[in-house]
């Protein structure tokens, strides 16, 4: 008996013991554990924990906890978190602790691309990412401003710098003559037209596409480039409420001095149209009347919170910024809502819906002072008038000896009652469904309507054009609404070292716009503004319009890599548009790149200070269709009214007569790229560069030619003209410099391109852009085999010690300065372009410094024209003081009434270095902050504009008064100056 109880007690024994090792050696079911920073052990709130091979996946917590149940046998988990290495381990506990280890490369970030993302390393393609570090610390009004100086092969300029921070972009050159040459922005996947609605604060990510072959999944619409922009998400762990304030003020960096009232008197002598009394004296500083300290108000508040099932990203912001010239002002409202919902393992709903209000009043500028010009006006101004009529009460001075001008002031007032308001929301949602772990669908609605108002008033009393008119006054309205519905199914799967990715996709876009306008005039007093107190409504100046258009596409993507060492990746889109002929309606828009690294070969394993080198290639094309109208392949027709208040005309219709010459043929604009570049990461990562050169040719670009006079009902026709391209050399560099308690990194991009006009079919010289009345003739021409905006005029060849005139060079030889002597005089397109930013770091101390520039342009100084001239009554600037006078006087400036025409006197070099920004804030920490929930609290400072190195006598080298134009580029003309600009503020986290 007891033989057989001790054998029974040790065959339970060894049974169970056989049953726990089971047990241990099986999957559990269930896992909990905490990841943490492997350095600090802090916990790292938001990681994200994926059971591989499946749908089951969740986050930590605030205190970087997770729990994952219903786990499948043999089970391994991937932890993976931004800015640190992604690590995967199999699950053999049902509790486990995971260390991750910062990453010291980028190479592991994902870089979100057309329709998808990608990890940096396995990217085939030209791509650009913006650092965004110092955002919040910049006086920034758009996004735009954010690019500039910041990506090699994006130029970005504020062709003035009225409120509101207006720029223009460029990637890779001009590619078209009359279409836009903005890039597409697509924000959180839907394209919009502009950035103004958008807060540079809620922008948590901006991808920058170059080349074709990174484009050309966006086909028709991606000519000039990408800018694809993600904004901010919540994230699980403990929600967190973010608050930014900035108070800004703004100066004016350059002042132009004036002739006092004797120097003016003695000039006026001299060219002898107006006769100055004996006795006048200066009365007004015209500078201090109309410039004073802009200032500019941000603030933006911010609540992100998020769990497994739920996250969701509130923000509103309000920006008053107020500028440097009286009555100038830009203002905005801005909302968002970004919310993600996991309904189900295998669906994930996502809702965008953003909301801004803007309201701005500009001034008049690119034009004389005698017609409503403040800039000009205030050099051309003379000292000696006051700025009211001391016998009109209520009016502005106009008594300048017989000088057609007004004063500053009055052409102020001119356009002070005048808004500009656009409110818009742009509201996205979309469904994802997830198949498989292999395989997900996603769809995609928007909903992008802008309601725009735009009102002027100008009382009939105080300004002489007011009095003209009787006060007059307008209201214009439209309404632009946008549908977008994308339609998205993805395939990715690994086979051991072979990546496949497969996308394909269709996208539906349509857009209604519609107008209306009505003007008036005979106002009783300026008590009023409304139209309503208006006495006559112009009876055909007012009436509305509407217009539609639509595009289709279909577009699809496959990539393949093996190993992250052989990679592959085709696009191809076809496009469908409204705006053409059925016949020529869609286009094909394909790409291909490829990419190796070598780094992962076995012939440079060995090189131990080499982390990453690979070389890239690619081929694309992409097209444009912004140059045209909605109706462009359509005869067109103008209705005139006929004046119904006549006897006998009470009836009448109106009459219809042909307003075009119909062009069924037009098509694309097409632009074909190739590339070829080298991605570099070496020395332990500590310096990383891209390397990239490209050539970009656009063909059947949309152009106005003109007809030949007669029976034609108009005087050009739009056709695919030209051919133009684009040839550029790009290295974007980064550097740690120094790492440990003091930090140092640097980030320098350089950019060189070269333009062409190729060709053009029927006409053969564009001529345009006329500054001064007094010249009356066009500065700039466009030819094949030269760089667009090229300018044309006369060369100067100083002033004749004898006669005191401008000499103009001879070029034909036929003994006479004529207009076949012009020749070409300047080209403002720049050699190079860059930027540089160093970051320095030291125990929560963090500086930047911003640096931007050009090389090579020349500027256009029409201004000069206006304040140098000599040729009326205007006042001038004090260099006409060293104007010729006597024989034999040696002098760079003519006598006064001298032969003015466009010439090299007025060409400069546009080239700049300048100190862009400089940042420096503090992040407080300690016990007290902790136990009160402050996460961050950042006072910081900065300075922006605030060198500028160049020989530029304007106030400003930034500057094109014809903004955004593509066949018009460096010119000055009155144009709104730039400001210098000190930032305090301080972000709060809690």
């Amino acid at each position: 008996m007891k033989l057989f109880t001790k054998v029974t007690f040790h065959l339970i024994l060894f049974s169970m013991l056989l049953c726990s090792s089971g047990l241990y050696a099986q999957n559990p079911s269930s896992i909990s554990g905490k990841v943490t920073d492997e350095s600090t052990n802090e916990p790292i709130i938001g990681a994200t924990v994926t059971v591989v091979g499946t749908n089951l996946s969740t986050s930590t917590d605030e205190n970087g906890n997770f729990s994952i149940s219903n786990l499948p046998a043999n089970s391994r988990i991937s932890i993976s978190y931004l800015g640190y290495d992604t690590q995967s381990i199999a699950v053999t506990a049902v509790m486990i602790n995971i260390g991750l280890v910062p990453s010291s490369s980028m190479l592991e970030d994902v870089v979100v691309i057309g329709y998808g993302t990608v990890k940096r390393k396995d990217v085939t393609t030209a791509i650009s990412s913006v650092s965004l570090e110092d955002l919040n610390e910049r006086p920034i009004v758009s996004a735009g401003q954010a690019i500039q100086g910041k990506a090699a092969g994006v130029s970005v300029i504020q062709p003035n710098g009225a409120p509101g921070g207006e720029t223009s972009i460029r990637i890779r050159g001009t590619t078209s003559f009359n279409g836009s040459n903005d890039p597409l922005y697509v924000v959180d996947g839907v394209p919009v037209d502009n950035l103004n609605f958008l807060s540079p604060n809620d922008i948590a990510d901006m991808q920058i596409l170059k080349d074709a072959s990174s484009a050309s999944i966006y086909g028709s619409r991606a000519a000039n480039g990408v800018v694809l922009i993600t904004t901010k998400r919540g994230k699980v762990g403990e929600a967190k409420i973010g608050f930014n304030v900035q108070a800004t003020q703004n100066r004016v960096a350059n002042q132009i001095e004036v002739l006092n009232t004797a120097q003016y008197k003695e000039l006026q002598d001299e060219i002898g149209l107006v006769n100055i009394p004996v006795g006048l004296t200066d009365q007004t500083d015209w500078f201090d009347e109309t410039y004073n300290t802009g200032n500019i108000q941000n603030y933006q508040l911010s609540i992100s919170d998020g769990t497994d099932k739920l996250r969701y990203f509130l923000s509103g912001g309000y920006l008053n910024e107020k500028g440097v010239i009286n009555t100038a002002f830009y203002k905005r409202y801005n909302f968002r809502g970004n919310i993600e919902n996991k309904v189900r393992s295998w669906l994930t709903i996502n809702a965008n819906v953003a909301y801004s209000d803007y309201n701005s009043n500009g001034i008049i500028t690119g034009t004389g002072a005698n017609r409503g010009g403040v800039v000009l006006s205030v050099i051309n101004t003379p000292t000696f008038a006051p700025i009211w009529d001391v016998f009109n009460p209520g009016q502005y001075n106009t008594d300048f000896y017989g000088i057609n001008i007004t004063s500053p002031l009055e052409n102020i007032a001119r356009s002070k009652n005048n808004k500009n308001r656009e409110n818009r929301i742009l509201a996205s949602g979309s469904s994802t469904i997830t198949f498989s772990p292999v395989l997900n669908f996603k769809t995609t609605f928007a909903l992008d309507r802008r309601n725009a108002m735009a009102t002027t008033f100008l009382d009939p009393l105080s300004t002489s054009w007011g009095r003209n008119q009787y006060g007059e006054g307008s209201d214009a309205r439209n309404m632009n609404t946008v549908l977008t519905f994308d339609n998205i199914l993805t395939f990715n799967k690994s086979y051991d070292k072979h990546n496949i990715e497969a996308m394909g996709g269709s996208s539906w876009t349509s857009s209604d716009y519609r107008n209306s306008w009505i003007n008036a005039s005979h106002y009783r007093d300026n008590l009023i503004e409304t139209l309503n107190a208006a006495n006559k409504i112009s009876w055909d100046g007012t009436g509305s319009g509407a217009s539609h258009w639509a595009i289709m596409s279909y577009f699809a993507r496959v990539a393949y890599n093996y190993d992250s060492r052989y990679l592959l990746t085709a696009n191809v889109r076809t496009d469908g548009s409204s705006k053409l002929h059925p016949d020529h309606r869609w286009g094909v828009f394909p790409s291909v790149s490829a990419a190796w690294r070598l780094s992962a070969e076995s012939f440079l394993s060995d090189v131990d200070w080499l982390n990453d080198l690979k070389i890239r290639g690619g081929w694309g094309q992409t097209g444009n269709q912004s140059g045209l109208g909605d109706y462009a392949y359509l005869q067109m027709y103008n209705l005139r009214r006929i004046e119904w208040f006549v006897t006998g005309q009470e009836n009448a219709v109106p009459t219809i007569s042909a307003g075009n010459l119909r062009t069924r043929d037009l098509t694309w604009e097409t632009t074909s790229q190739s590339n070829i570049g080298v991605d570099f990461t070496a020395f332990n990562n500590r310096l990383s560069m891209n390397v990239d050169y490209y050539n970009k040719k656009t063909e059947d670009m949309l152009m106005y030619v003109t007809v030949p006079s007669g029976a034609n009902v108009s005087g050009t026709i739009m056709r695919n003209e030209g051919v133009m391209r684009n040839r550029g050399f790009e290295i974007n560099a980064n550097t740690k410099n120094l790492v440990g308690d003091f930090g140092w990194s640097t980030d320098f991009n350089i950019s060189f391109n070269k333009n062409k006009l190729e060709s053009l079919a029927l006409q053969k010289i564009y001529n345009t852009a006329v500054t001064s009345n007094f010249v009356n003739e066009t500065v700039v021409r466009n030819e094949p085999g030269r760089a667009l905006g090229g300018f044309f005029g006369y060369i100067s060849d100083g002033v004749d010690v004898e006669t005191g005139e401008l000499m103009y060079r001879d070029i034909n030889g036929d003994g006479r300065i004529s207009s076949s002597d012009r020749t070409y005089i300047g080209d403002p397109n720049p050699d190079f372009t860059f930027g540089l930013t160093n970051n320095f770091a030291y125990k929560g101390f963090n500086l930047n410094i911003f640096l931007q520039g050009t090389y090579g342009n020349d500027i256009f100084n029409a201004s000069r024209m206006e304040m140098e001239g000599m040729y009326d009554g205007k006042n001038q600037s004090t260099r006409v003081l060293q104007r010729w006078r006597v024989p034999g006087q040696h002098t760079e400036v003519p006598k006064a009434g001298f032969d003015l025409k466009n010439s090299t006197y007025f060409i400069e070099d546009g080239s700049y270095l300048r100190v862009k920004n400089v940042s420096l804030s503090y992040d407080i920490k300690g016990d007290v902050l902790t136990r009160w929930g402050i996460h961050k609290l950042q006072p910081f400072v900065s300075a922006s504009n605030l060198l500028t190195f160049t020989n530029y006598s304007g106030m400003d080298p930034e500057v094109n008064q014809w903004g955004g134009s593509g066949a018009v580029q460096g010119i000055d003309w009155g144009t709104y100056p730039h400001s210098r600009s000190y930032v305090v503020g301080v972000s709060l986290e809690f």
